[in-house]
């Protein structure tokens, strides 16, 4: 088991209540960034779900304040020079490479990979998420089926502050209308959680006491529905959108997120043009 060096406990956390299994990022003091630690503990939790024939359901949480303030760019546990076991794909590993080389080899794996295959995990998947949702946050609610939101939820994509065009899970079009999409990136301002329902973004917003309390509500009464039948329709659903041109879309952007990785390298030195987790944090009123 994976434990983080500051909030000295495993990265993420995984508990089965009856039929539904609860798998809650557990790096508060970073406000759940994800490091790779985290992003491979998460798929080794969905991976447990998967496999247990007593889950039906699955809930996404985030310990602490926040759901998920991104990936990690700035704490103490940022491992992104690491190697770890490949899972997602049959890139080769990217540590000891340099360039794009590297980069597009990791987020490969880590990024897009990942929320690929969780997104095909055959249980309904629910996010519960409370304060800062951004960029890399985003990715993770994006593949849950359903997302509950807290009143004082928020979400926001400021990546096109380092001259990138939104985050590796390129799913901004089809889960928002194309215009608020427009606006959620061109401005990188917050995306109330009201206003992410209104958007259709989120399918529920609730008082934050009371967050944890209705998610588990509405995963124990869709774990009363047939597994098989929940499994089929979420294919389903999934098989509608990929028709509509996300599988395709997402791979079109992962090719210009990683043209604008490669220029700032090339113009400025940086891959991230200089911004940094708490420039990031600013750019969003996110910072505590």
């Amino acid at each position: 088991m994976t434990t983080d060096p500051v909030d000295a406990g495993p990265v993420v956390r995984y508990e089965c209540d009856g039929p539904v299994a609860t798998v809650t990022m557990n790096r508060p003091a970073y406000r759940n960034a994800q490091n790779s630690a985290m992003t491979y503990a998460l798929d080794s939790a969905f991976s447990e779900a998967a496999a247990d024939d007593g889950v039906r359901v699955v809930v996404l949480a985030g310990a602490g304040e926040h759901f998920s303030a991104g990936h990690d760019i700035g704490s103490p546990g940022r491992d992104e020079h690491l190697s770890f076991p490949r899972r997602a794909g049959l890139w080769w590993d990217h540590s000891g490479r340099s360039g794009a080389e590297r980069r597009f080899a990791r987020e490969s794996e880590v990024y897009l990979g990942m929320c690929r295959r969780w997104r095909e995990l055959p249980k309904p998947l629910i996010a519960s998420v409370q304060g800062a949702c951004v960029a890399g946050g985003l990715t993770l609610a994006w593949v849950c089926d359903l997302i509950v939101a807290s009143e004082d939820a928020f979400f926001a994509d400021p990546v096109v502050r380092m001259g990138i065009p939104g985050v590796e899970y390129f799913a901004h079009p089809w889960v928002m209308p194309p215009r608020i999409a427009k606006e959620l990136l061109y401005t990188g301002d917050r995306m109330s959680a009201r206003r992410a329902y209104e958007v259709g973004m989120v399918n529920r917003v609730v008082p934050r006491d009371a967050l944890a309390a209705e998610t588990r509500a509405l995963a124990g009464r869709i774990a009363r529905m047939p597994r098989m039948g929940l499994a089929l329709t979420k294919r389903a659903v999934n098989q509608a959108e990929d028709l509509q041109g996300l599988h395709s879309g997402l791979d079109s952007a992962f090719a210009l997120h990683h043209l604008a990785h490669a220029h700032n390298a090339e113009t400025s030195g940086d891959p991230l043009a200089g911004m940094d987790a708490r420039s990031m944090s600013r750019s969003t009123g996110a910072e505590s």
